[in-house]
């Protein structure tokens, strides 16, 4: 994978995509370097307004995608099932690629319309039940794939299996890092559910190291905190890298011939650049951890896997 660009993005003609959170950002950037290469795009945005002007930009930026918006809220479940049950109409049964891109970060304590604490519950359990709503269609689809994004601040903290809506104590990055933690032992338990029923459905996660998007500035906005918002904007201008190259590793991870399953991928110094494997905290891969925190989302989603049921194409 060295020096991996959007030039080694193979022919993605006839091949259907969900992107979530693909009306900015390393969403956007993602959705439509997919429709260059002819893939089938869904647009799946909480805020109505950005999620059609994102597809009217998409289609100027790209005159032949064939590509559409439909509102999906994943701090609501309810969102959650009605997007996943009106999907048939999109590509039948067929569904080549789920990219749970969506997410927050370092909000002030919020919850989700189910009551989970808003970064928990809509980094993870929303990505969580969507895939598990949608697994019918990536299991009867050759070559499908699901990529999660995480991030490198996964390191921070891994997930407090005893308090996973910091009901008992709140910090914001420490939630956040404990969110990202958890996408990654979604993409390993995955992958090994996966691996134990013969599937070839591939599971694996990227992050864009330190990429100029709307998350950095979301939280300190909320609180009013405009002195802090402006030293953000500064070192999103200063360090961080583009949209675009913060899209590599989610692209690569999703279309990149060979990837192996529960891979993470991401810049190669951690911060910018081409993408490769990343470094991740050794917590996302236990096995035993990993399974608790499933079982613990089946109930609080009251979404259940179901590995023996894959739809008719």
């Amino acid at each position: 994978m060295t020096r991996w660009n959007t030039s080694h993005i193979p022919d993605q003609t006839g091949r259907s995509v969900v992107v979530t959170g693909a009306n900015s950002g390393i969403g956007y950037v993602t959705a439509r370097e997919l429709a260059r290469r002819g893939a089938r795009m869904l647009l799946a945005c909480r805020n109505e307004a950005r999620g059609v002007a994102a597809l009217e930009r998409l289609r100027t930026e790209v005159p032949t995608a064939e590509a559409e918006f439909r509102r999906l809220d994943l701090a609501d479940l309810s969102s959650v099932r009605d997007f996943a049950a009106a999907l048939d109409d999109f590509d039948g049964s067929r569904l080549d690629l789920l990219i749970n891109n969506a997410g927050v970060m370092a909000l002030p304590y919020r919850t989700t319309a189910d009551g989970f604490e808003m970064q928990f519950g809509t980094n993870h359990l929303g990505h969580f039940a969507l895939t598990g709503l949608l697994l019918p269609k990536l299991l009867a689809t050759p070559g499908a794939r699901v990529v999660s994004v995480s991030s490198t601040l996964h390191a921070l903290a891994d997930v407090d299996l005893g308090d996973l809506n910091s009901e008992h104590s709140y910090r914001r990055w420490i939630a956040y890092g404990r969110s990202k933690s958890a996408n990654l032992l979604f993409i390993h338990e995955l992958s090994r559910r996966l691996a134990a029923v013969g599937s070839q459905v591939i599971a694996a996660a990227a992050h864009p190291g330190y990429a100029a998007t709307n998350l950095q500035t979301a939280g300190v906005r909320m609180e009013g905190r405009r002195s802090a918002e402006r030293i953000v904007g500064l070192a999103n201008r200063v360090i961080a890298q583009s949209p675009e190259g913060g899209a590599l590793g989610t692209l690569c991870a999703a279309t990149a011939p060979h990837m192996k399953p529960d891979s993470f991928i991401g810049p190669r110094n951690g911060l910018r650049g081409a993408p490769a494997r990343s470094f991740r905290a050794p917590w996302t891969k236990k096995d035993t951890t990993s399974e608790r925190l499933w079982v613990a989302s089946e109930q609080l989603t009251d979404v259940r896997y179901d590995f023996t049921r894959p739809a008719t194409i």
